[in-house]
């Protein structure tokens, strides 16, 4: 049991990153299309498969990291499965956005 608290997981190490991509994904498109010009806000929903993805992804790789890692590394893995969770309801708050923009579209014209 003492060897698998003092082993360390890369996995965990790895899904900080993509949770935060996660999580930025969508407001870094929208900031995006309100500074630049040739970008408008319906092409900040590019975001929103890559929040998706990276949240995903970080998700996966702490999925199975719970007793395999070190105290210390601990926190990382539960501040990388707080912010997948997160990035996943960005994305899903976005999707509800852009998808209620289409139908209200549609119902227009």
């Amino acid at each position: 049991m003492a060897s698998r608290t003092r082993s360390s997981s890369p996995r965990g190490g790895l899904a900080i990153p993509l949770a935060v991509v996660g999580v930025l994904a969508v407001p870094a498109g929208v900031a995006a299309a309100r500074y630049a010009t040739g970008i408008s806000l319906l092409d900040a929903a590019w975001g929103i498969p890559v929040a998706a993805v990276a949240s995903v992804s970080a998700l996966l790789l702490v999925r199975g990291t719970r007793g395999h890692v070190r105290v210390k590394a601990a926190g990382g893995v539960r501040a990388a499965r707080i912010l997948g969770v997160a990035g996943l309801c960005v994305m899903l708050a976005a999707t509800i956005a852009v998808g209620f923009y289409e139908v209200l579209l549609r119902l227009e014209g």
